[in-house]
């Protein structure tokens, strides 16, 4: 089902976080992270409900890239999503993020992973995210904000989708790991 929206999406809002590289300023990936989601809780409309913890990655796909740390937001409002992805794409540049090459380092990505029930093929951005139920560094952070979440286009919940990244290499960071 396609659902173009010209009109904002109330409910519960979840972004992704994550980053393998320091900022120019020197803030580590997981200092990024954290700032991220201080911007976050700046935009118009919408409040920050609940954060993740932690997780440092693999790289997916593999390469010899460092670790990522990855996190999930939680957020409360209405935001339509091409403003939403244009926010985030300007959080990013302030962060350093230069678009090179698909899947390279980068010292932020910030990713809609769900606005709501909203199912959208198009246009940008796709909702839900469409690799998020294949991912561990999304899933795992994703449970620990909406433990009851429901893939809208499947109606699974998270417990489903386990399976299926078992094997990814990610864990919890230690608190305060920055």
């Amino acid at each position: 089902m396609t659902m173009l929206q010209s009109a904002p999406i109330s409910g519960d809002i979840t972004i992704a976080i994550g980053a393998n590289l320091p900022r120019e300023s020197g803030e580590t990936a997981a200092g990024t992270c954290l700032w991220a989601v201080d911007r976050l809780a700046c935009l118009p409309g919408l409040s920050v409900v609940a954060v993740s913890r932690w997780y440092e990655s693999a790289p997916v796909p593999p390469s010899d890239q460092p670790p990522y740390v990855n996190g999930v937001v939680r957020l409360s409002g209405q935001a339509d999503p091409a403003w939403l992805l244009a926010r985030l794409h300007e959080i990013e540049a302030a962060a350093g993020r230069r678009r090179t090459v698909a899947n390279a380092a980068r010292p932020l990505d910030l990713d809609i992973i769900t606005m709501g029930d909203l199912v959208r093929a198009s246009p940008d951005p796709v909702v839900p995210h469409p690799r998020a139920t294949g991912r561990a560094f999304v899933l795992l952070p994703l449970r620990d904000v909406m433990p009851d979440w429901r893939d809208p286009v499947t109606g699974r919940g998270i417990d489903a989708f386990l399976p299926g990244i078992a094997g990814q290499d990610i864990a919890p960071m230690a608190a305060g790991a920055d």
